[in-house]
């Protein structure tokens, strides 16, 4: 079942609540109980003092008039039992119950002492008062004792626990509504912005406006935008690399259509194989095409996510060098590689890593004259890997440094040879990694340096591989 998240908030508003309610009740009860007790010990206090005024030795012998005042106060709709008894300060029992129960001690100076006892068959709440009693033969303490059965108490009681419980449920009840209400109300532009998201035409990825959102929400829709971006760069990137592969194989294929056209109508033997021999060029033109474009697409901000793991950048850089070794024989080039240190480790993408170095020397080796020399130099210090390769071919003019890394720009009376999409593949490639790459003159006569800089992996602590 779908969760609402009205639902949990009002839950965790009125749980709390109701707990709180709850102790309260618990709280309210004993209080209640103090008040009635209360009320009803004022009540045999009073009785029991007006009582003890009538208590007097009259002729020699301790009497006690009881006044109906004293008894009438305790008359109530709950027909409680009021008991009470009267002892001489002898022991005599003088007036009252002769069975009522005594208290735990016997009061003196004058205080009361209140206690609960059991009277035949009920519970009652008394209260025993000692009375001076003036005597010419011998004084002493009379003692007077009233007692009541608890119906009414126990009626004040629920009265007054079932009050404070109504009173704080009614309380709970319109937290309840105006938590509703306020929900509601705070929940609505929550609501207006699926409203707005559900009306949205298909395929628009425009952010989402929060100013007029509460500042809760602004993290939220702040990183929906961002994810709104990172899909619109993705759809523009597919967009871009489509544009890019038609656009940049509409003419090989024009061509080699045209080529096996006019070698279908040959009818001689060398005629077929020069044309053959020229649509195998073109295909391995066309291969090698492809090939850097989904290489591209792989680099490019956006695309699929590089799977990184720790590799030496040395032994990609050997592995490729030794792959284009044979090209470098084929020209007459000096093709030489200097390691500084033993091994140069990085996070990074092993494929895309080797395009760095294979593009870079592809060039170098393509623009180097014969009998030339390229140069490659791996090192590393200050937490980065340092790619150097360089060349005695023509250079790149300054002014044409930064176009060279634009998607086909190609120099002028650059040959046919070549897509334009190397140096592109290279920084793209460098960037996913955190590197850059740079073009500059070589130090010493004609020729051209190109330096790649990638982040290294910090070294192991000793004892750890």
């Amino acid at each position: 079942m779908a969760r609402s998240l009205r639902g949990e908030l009002l839950g965790w508003l009125l749980v709390p609540l109701a707990g709180i309610v709850a102790f309260n009740a618990w709280t309210a009860h004993g209080s209640a109980v103090s008040t009635a007790n209360l009320v009803t010990d004022r009540m045999l206090l009073a009785s029991a003092r007006v009582i003890a005024e009538q208590v007097k030795e009259s002729d020699g012998s301790v009497e006690a008039l009881i006044p109906p005042s004293a008894i009438e106060m305790f008359a109530t709709s709950d027909r409680d039992r009021v008991i009470y008894q009267v002892i001489a300060p002898s022991g005599e029992l003088i007036a009252g119950f002769p069975d009522v129960a005594g208290p735990p001690a016997p009061p003196s100076d004058l205080q009361p002492v209140f206690f609960s006892a059991r009277f035949r068959v009920d519970d009652i709440r008394a209260v025993a008062l000692a009375q001076p009693v003036v005597s010419k033969t011998a004084g002493g303490n009379a003692i007077v004792i009233v007692g009541t059965t608890l119906r009414g108490r126990d009626r004040l009681v629920t009265d007054l626990w079932l009050n404070s419980v109504r009173d704080q449920a009614l309380l709970v009840g319109l937290a309840a509504l105006l938590a509703l209400f306020g929900l509601r109300r705070g929940l609505g532009p929550l609501l207006g912005l699926r409203k707005e998201l559900a009306d949205r035409r298909p395929g628009s990825l425009q952010p989402v406006e929060t100013t007029h959102l509460q500042s809760e929400l602004r993290p939220l829709i702040g990183a929906l935008n961002h994810a709104f971006g990172r899909i619109e760069r993705y759809v523009a990137l597919q967009r871009r690399f489509v544009a890019n592969a038609s656009h940049q194989m509409r003419t090989p294929l024009a061509v080699l259509k045209t080529q096996s056209t006019v070698g279908l109508r040959e009818t001689e033997v060398a005629s077929k194989d020069e044309t053959l021999h020229a649509i195998d060029r073109g295909l391995d033109a066309l291969a090698r095409l492809v090939n850097q474009l989904l290489t591209l697409a792989r680099a490019e901000p956006g695309g699929a996510a590089l799977r990184k793991v720790p590799l030496d950048f040395a032994t990609v850089t050997r592995e490729a060098l030794e792959g284009l070794a044979p090209i470098a024989f084929e020209r007459e080039i000096d093709l030489a590689f200097d390691l500084s240190d033993g091994a140069a480790m990085l996070q990074g993408h092993e494929t895309l890593l080797r395009e760095i170095v294979v593009n870079l020397v592809e060039n170098a080796l393509r623009y180097t004259p014969r009998g030339g020399a390229v140069s490659v130099a791996l090192s590393q210090a200050e937490g980065q890997i340092r790619l150097v390769v360089e060349d005695t071919g023509p250079g790149i003019p300054e002014e044409e440094r930064e176009m060279v890394f634009e998607r086909f720009y190609r120099l002028p009376g650059a040959g046919p040879d070549g897509t334009g999409l190397g140096l592109s593949i290279v920084r793209e490639i460098a960037a996913a990694h955190g590197g850059t790459v740079s073009l500059a003159n070589r130090a010493a006569g004609e020729g051209l340096r190109a330096e790649v800089r990638l982040p290294s992996m910090p070294a192991a602590p000793p004892g750890q591989s």
